[in-house]
Parts: C-alpha cells; structure tokens; sequence
C-alpha cells in the first residue's frame, strides 16, 4: 500500500503542490492525470524519494522511499529519462543492476529482442519510442514490486502499447504490484486502470474509479417544440456543466447521476430526449471547463 499524507512542495515561490493525500492499495493500476505542469512529475519524484518533501510523507507498507531497502522496490519511470551520449542499453541495464540486484536478465533480453533493439547501439541514436522500449525492458526486468510510470504511452506505436498494457497486466497479477500510470491518452487510462485521481491547482481534486466519476456526471441531447434557454434548466434545479444550445435543440452536460439528472429533464416536457455516454476524456475536459468558467 502507498500512502501520502499532507505532501506539499515548493519551488522558490512557486507552490507546485499542497496538501496532497492519497492511498493507493496494493494490486492496484491507478491512472494520475492532470494537465501539463499539474504537478504529476513533481509527485513522482516525491515519491521516489529523489525529491524530499518540504511537507508530509509518503510510505510504501509504513516505510519511508528514503530508505534504501524501500527504494529497492520502487522504480521510476520518467518522461524522459536521463543518460549520457555513451550510454548503450546495455549498459544501462548493468548500471541498474547494481541498485537492484535480482534483476532478470533474461526478461531484459526477452523484451529487447521482442522490440528489435539493438543494445549495443547508444541511446541517442534511438528514436523517443525506442529509448522509451529499452527501459521498458529494464523495468520489468527489475520486476518492481511499485511501477511509477510517467507518461507511460509517449512515443509507443500501436503494438507497443499493447505489449506495454499485458506486461503491466500480468505483472500486477503475478505480482500483487502496485502500478501508477500518469499519461495524456486518458482514453487508455479508461479501459486500463482499476482507479485513478486528477491533480489540479495543485491539489488531488478527484478520485476514485472512471465509472464512479460518470455517473456523477451525465449528458443528455433534447429536442423541444419552443426554443429552449439556458435559465429554463437552472429554474429546474439542474447543475449545468455544459450547455450547447442550437435553435430547438440541446446537448447538456449536467452533475449528478441519472437518478437525480433524468426526473428534473422530463419536467422541462423535451419532444425527444436521449442519454449520451460520457468516457473519461471527456469528464476530464468537462471538469477542467467547469473549473476554469468556475474561476473566471
């Protein structure tokens, strides 16, 4: 089990997150998400003890990521890693390989030969997909019993990422390890993770499984005989997050599950009405919306 409790870090003046709590069970894969400079890289790095945290703590089953002997099951990692214009990716793999020991060699050449790398070859010749493989194959390699993986997809072709997710899958089975997936392609989040949390304005502001998050949040398209406004569904007691009005016809995106959503619509005497699925990117975008109109 992960736990965060009260995180908060700065840089200089600039407050990148504050007050996080968080806890992820063992066995889990969580998708973290949130857009460009939310702090998901930030966190990571606190996790992994490269950063200490100004405020708070985190603690993998009651131990701290300061220790050695913790770190020794974590592996990060990052958007884009580190390593120098001579670094091959097998020496990468033995430079690993002294921090975690019981790395597998032969999972290392398995993966490497799947993907046609060259390990010999320096990683600056690869492309960000190849590079983004090799230590792919260092990781599960490592065989961690926590996976932090930042941008996870980026720069993967098609069957990479399918690979990539069985891997993942069958390493958390086998394993009962923990996984945390930060990535833009919320759409594979969806289908992939088991729970996942939103970081803005430098908080977890949401959390829990994509489905719980839909049904607190549902859209409708309608068609009415007199044309419809915007004060007509506040007057029935809806929270309008979104409202697309053209002419007689309406696409809205209201809070609340279908229970409480559906009753207030019907009052309004729609001609047609028909529920429309939300997927998780657009909850995501319709919860980034709802916040900014919220500040404006």
């Amino acid at each position: 089990m992960i736990e965060i409790k009260g995180l908060s870090h700065s840089f200089g003046k600039h407050v990148v997150l504050q007050d996080v709590d968080l806890t992820v069970e063992s066995g889990k894969v969580l998708g973290l998400v949130g857009i460009n400079g939310a702090g998901k890289s930030t966190l990571f790095r606190l996790m992994t003890g490269i950063y200490k945290p100004q405020q708070g703590e985190v603690f993998y089953d009651g131990k701290s990521p300061l220790i050695d002997t913790t770190r020794q099951d974590i592996f990060l990692l990052p958007d884009d890693p580190y390593f120098t214009a001579q670094t091959t990716t097998k020496s990468m793999f033995k430079l690993y390989k002294t921090f975690y020991p019981n790395a597998n060699k032969a999972v290392y050449n398995e993966i490497i030969s799947y993907f046609g790398l060259d390990e010999k070859k320096p990683l600056r010749s690869f492309s960000k997909g190849m590079r983004r493989q090799a230590y792919i194959a260092i990781a599960f390699a490592i065989a961690p019993k926590y996976l932090l993986l930042d941008e996870a997809f980026d720069g993967l072709d098609p069957l990479a990422r399918k690979m990539f997710k069985e891997r993942i899958r069958k390493h958390v089975t086998e394993n009962n390890a923990t996984v945390i997936i930060s990535s833009h392609a919320l759409l594979e989040l969806e289908e992939f993770c088991d729970d996942y949390v939103m970081i803005d304005e430098k908080h977890v502001v949401a959390s829990g499984s994509a489905l719980e998050e839909r049904v607190n949040m549902c859209r409708y398209q309608m068609a009415f005989v007199e044309t419809p406004n915007e004060a007509m569904f506040t007057a029935a007691g809806l929270k309008v997050v979104n409202l697309k009005i053209t002419g007689r016809f309406v696409v809205g995106v209201f809070d609340g599950s279908k229970e409480e959503v559906l009753p207030k619509l019907q009052s309004l005497g729609p001609a047609v009405m028909d529920e429309i699925a939300l997927n998780f990117e657009e909850a995501f975008i319709e919860s980034l919306d709802k916040r900014i109109r919220r500040v404006e």
